[in-house]
C-alpha cells in the first residue's frame, strides 16, 4: 500500500505560480513512476505530468507545456508540480498518482495508487 500526500494549492490571480507537492510513504518499490492529473468540476479526470523515479524521464500534456514543470526528490519520496503563468482554465482539483513501473503514463488506469487531491482555483 502506498499513500499519497497533496499539498500546495490554493486561489491565486492569473499570470501567478504555485509549487504542488505530493509526499508518498508506505511500500517500497524499487522502480516506479509518478503523475499528476487534474479534474475541472463537470469535466473528466485528465493527465497533467509525469516522472520516472529513476532516470527523472518527464512526459506533459500539450496544455501545459511550458508552463508546469514536474520534479522529484527521491531522498524525500516527493515529487513537485511547478505550476506558472496560471489560467482560469488550469482551475481543478490536482491529483498525484503512483504507478508501479518505471515508465510513465497519461492513462488514469495505469495508476494504482492515488492522493487525495489539492484545490487549485485561479481567479480572473
Amino acid at each position: 500500500q502506498v499513500q499519497l500526500v497533496e499539498s500546495g494549492g490554493g486561489l491565486v490571480q492569473v499570470g501567478d505560480s504555485l509549487r504542488l507537492s505530493c509526499a508518498a510513504s508506505g511500500r517500497t518499490f524499487i522502480r516506479y513512476s509518478m503523475g499528476w492529473f487534474r479534474q475541472a468540476p463537470g469535466k473528466e479526470r485528465e493527465f497533467v505530468a509525469a516522472i520516472t523515479k529513476s532516470s527523472g524521464t518527464t512526459r506533459y500534456a500539450d496544455s501545459v507545456k511550458g508552463r508546469f514543470t514536474i520534479s522529484k526528490d527521491n531522498v524525500k519520496n516527493t515529487v513537485y508540480l511547478q505550476v506558472n503563468s496560471l489560467k482560469p482554465e488550469d482551475t481543478a482539483v490536482y491529483y498525484c498518482a503512483f504507478r508501479n513501473s518505471p515508465w510513465t503514463s497519461s492513462e488514469l488506469k495505469g495508476y494504482e495508487y492515488w492522493g487525495q487531491g489539492t484545490q487549485v482555483t485561479v481567479s480572473s
